[in-house]
């Protein structure tokens, strides 16, 4: 068992499994857009994939937070944690020229646009945004994701409601490009 704050998961014959650790990878991985990290030590070899599993055999379907597999002793893999898979998300709204852009969403859960609920938004219509300026935060499994700009320009529309659940592609906002 872990220390006090700490969970671990035990699957019977091996070795606990830090669910701190693994949520601090899992935001590593968000932040650097990886799809896939492989990591083996002491024995523990761990495969976190963001994406479809070859194994659903369904290609429109998409995994929204990686997948934890334990690749252990187990003659097949076992998924430790695993997001609920997301169907297609609705087409983006129809930009009115070609300097819109729509940002959207890189994941699945709840969009917030404030750090807490008496904080101002991070932005909102008229705001200047550049290519790392945080527009609003996606939780995931328990973990705030920051979510940045991709484009210099200004924000045109919100698209997306305080505390609404968000699916991967969703359109969250509307920017006008500049320079």
């Amino acid at each position: 068992m872990g220390t006090q704050g700490e969970k671990t998961s035990k699957r019977e014959g091996s070795t606990p499994v830090n669910l701190k650790s693994l949520k601090k990878i899992v935001t590593i991985m968000n932040r650097a857009q990886l799809t896939e990290l492989n990591i083996e030590q002491d024995g523990i070899k761990i495969l976190l994939r963001k994406g479809p599993l070859a194994s659903e055999g369904v290609a429109t379907m998409v995994s929204a937070a990686p997948m934890v597999q334990s690749v252990m002793a187990a003659p097949a893999p076992a998924p430790i944690a695993a997001a609920p898979a997301a169907a297609a998300a609705a087409p983006a709204p129809a930009a009115e020229d070609a300097n819109m852009y729509t940002l959207t969403s890189p994941m699945v859960g709840t969009f917030y646009r404030a750090p807490a609920p008496d904080a101002a938004p991070y932005a909102g219509e008229g705001s200047a945004v550049d290519n790392n300026t945080v527009v609003c935060i996606i939780e995931a499994m328990k973990l705030m994701n920051e979510i940045k700009s991709d484009v210099r320009g200004v924000i045109k529309k919100v698209l997306v409601d305080n505390a609404q659940a968000v699916e991967f592609g969703q359109p969250l906002f509307l920017i006008e490009r500049k320079g």
